[in-house]
């Protein structure tokens, strides 16, 4: 079986978040995204402590296809610098771990 694996990243709008969750299960690049609304980031960037409000996907797909995912988040976000971080599964439902590798293409390079 592939490595099933999440990948997060944030958006800055609910619009946003949606297009990226759906544009990576229509290319079969994720076999579901959650979209956790309205959360509370403070973060640092370009030296000063900043906050906002942002949008939390929560992607899972194989780590085999990390790379195309990485590649389509920054293609379709509105932010300079995306955030995208992979957490690998150790462990879980099978069954739920083999419908991730059933709803989700193969990496194509």
């Amino acid at each position: 079986m592939n490595q099933a694996c999440i990948v997060l990243t944030t958006a800055s709008s609910q619009e946003e978040a949606r297009k990226i969750a759906h544009s990576l299960v229509e290319r079969q690049m994720a076999a579901c995204v959650n979209v956790v609304s309205q959360i509370e980031s403070i973060y640092r960037w370009q030296g000063k402590v900043e906050s906002g409000t942002e949008w939390l996907l929560v992607i899972k797909t194989l780590a085999e296809n990390f790379e195309q995912v990485r590649d389509t988040i920054k293609e379709l976000h509105s932010y300079e610098l995306p955030e995208c971080i992979k957490l690998e599964i150790t462990g879980g439902s099978q069954e739920y771990l083999a419908w991730i590798g059933e709803n989700v293409g193969k990496a194509r390079n």
